[in-house]
């Protein structure tokens, strides 16, 4: 039986979304709540991220976030390794619990 070491990745969405009108209030929930449905987690107001199991778990998530992107205002993705996300440093304030969990692994061989 081959070993296959799984790469965790995770997935940050950063976005700033109009919200001086009720309507693009509206959308900028509807937004984060779509977020929230798909799994991710708000790291900051406008900060969401979600960790993946590959590189094709990523993909699918893009897709899926693609799909739902509102028409205004600024949202970006960027992907790094569990590695890279366990070297990022809270300067202020506290790590949240889900931050704490990480991607600990059990391998059963």
């Amino acid at each position: 039986m081959a070993y296959e070491r799984v790469r965790f990745m995770y997935l940050f969405v950063m976005f700033d979304l109009p919200v001086t009108t009720k309507a693009e209030r509206k959308v900028a929930t509807q937004f984060r709540n779509f977020l929230k449905k798909d799994g991710f987690d708000m790291l900051q107001y406008s900060v969401y991220t979600r960790i993946c199991r590959g590189q094709d778990a990523v993909d699918k998530h893009l897709k899926r976030l693609q799909s739902a992107l509102p028409s205004n205002g600024g949202v970006r993705a960027l992907q790094v390794t569990d590695k890279q996300y366990a070297r990022m440093m809270v300067l202020v304030g506290n790590r949240k619990s889900h931050e704490e969990k990480g991607a600990d692994q059990l391998v059963l061989l």
